[in-house]
């Protein structure tokens, strides 16, 4: 079985690659890598996320899990007067990430190496989003939900894109004993976007 990539160092051997995607209205090229999730293009799930994802242009913004980039650096664009700050486990989606923000010319991102949001524990945020890594288990997802509340602004929301198959129903239900309220905002061949607000 292959290395999945929820791991803090990959030992996969290199497998570079490029994929052009368009994601709201702007065209990304993304390096992608053996060992990081989804590297032969953006999954649909997370372009469902970009495409559904609102958030003022100020904000604040975290990506859990951020792989090389989409979601992460699709919302830096939408926030361009805020900062994005992209976090994941895995150092060789860090790298890609960085390569990825330079190649995109989007500056206003940092991008850290971090188990779940360790190294953002004191900040706050306006928005968490996540495509969580559901290879990782139910508990890891369940800690995220749990660690973005204790960043968030109040008022503040978490966006989640997760299969009905992969556990959407019990996502809702472990969201609901967290926030305030919790909407499923699209659905659409078997992807749910979640929005939960503190």
């Amino acid at each position: 079985m292959s290395e999945h990539y929820y791991t803090e160092k990959p030992t996969t051997g290199h497998d570079l690659g490029q994929v052009e995607e368009e994601l709201r209205g702007r065209t990304y090229a993304f390096a992608t890598d053996a060992g990081v999730f989804s590297k032969k293009g953006v999954d649909y799930g997370s372009k469902l996320m970009i495409e559904t994802m609102e958030f003022p242009a100020d904000a604040r913004v975290l990506d859990v899990g951020c792989g090389y980039g989409p979601i992460g650096l699709a919302a830096a664009a939408m926030a361009g007067q805020g900062q994005v700050t992209m976090v994941d486990i895995n150092e060789r989606a860090i790298e890609l990430a960085k390569r990825n923000a330079q190649r995109n010319s989007i500056r206003n991102v940092r991008i850290l190496q971090s188990d779940l949001l360790a190294e953002v524990a004191g900040e706050s945020f306006d928005v968490v989003l996540t495509n969580p890594p559901i290879r990782a288990g139910k508990e890891t997802v369940h800690r995220i939900f749990e660690q973005a509340y204790s960043v968030l602004t109040d008022g503040g929301a978490l966006w989640v894109v997760i299969q009905k198959k992969q556990g959407a129903p019990s996502a809702v239900a472990k969201l609901e004993s967290i926030f305030a309220s919790v909407e499923e905002v699209e659905r659409d061949r078997g992807y749910w976007i979640l929005k939960a607000t503190k």
